[in-house]
């Protein structure tokens, strides 16, 4: 890449124009600067979404995973079908002794 002459100068190629005003171009070639413009608006955009989208990706995967993981931990917490079970012994065992002191 040649540097400018001057220090303080713009190279020809980064010198920015207006279509509209520019007295050589055709129709044609001002079309053709649109759409090449749109393009690049175009393409700029996506990956402005497609990193919104990782983003946004990645926070629903956390979220899906910390209910997941809260639900596993939360479930493995509980002691009511432990506390159903000593209850259900303890009734069969009055009903044992029932039982025994009704036979003799």
């Amino acid at each position: 890449m040649a540097a400018p002459e001057e220090p303080g100068a713009v190279a020809a190629f980064a010198k920015r124009i207006d279509p509209a005003r520019e007295p050589g171009l055709s129709p044609e070639q001002r079309r053709l600067m649109a759409q090449v413009e749109y393009a690049q608006r175009q393409r700029v955009l996506r990956r402005r979404l497609r990193g919104r989208n990782t983003l946004l990706a990645l926070g629903i995967a956390a979220v899906t995973l910390g209910i997941y993981g809260y639900t596993f931990y939360s479930v493995s917490q509980e002691r009511f079908l432990d506390e159903l079970e000593q209850e259900a012994e303890a009734a069969r065992a009055r009903a044992r002794a029932r039982a025994e002191g009704a036979a003799s």
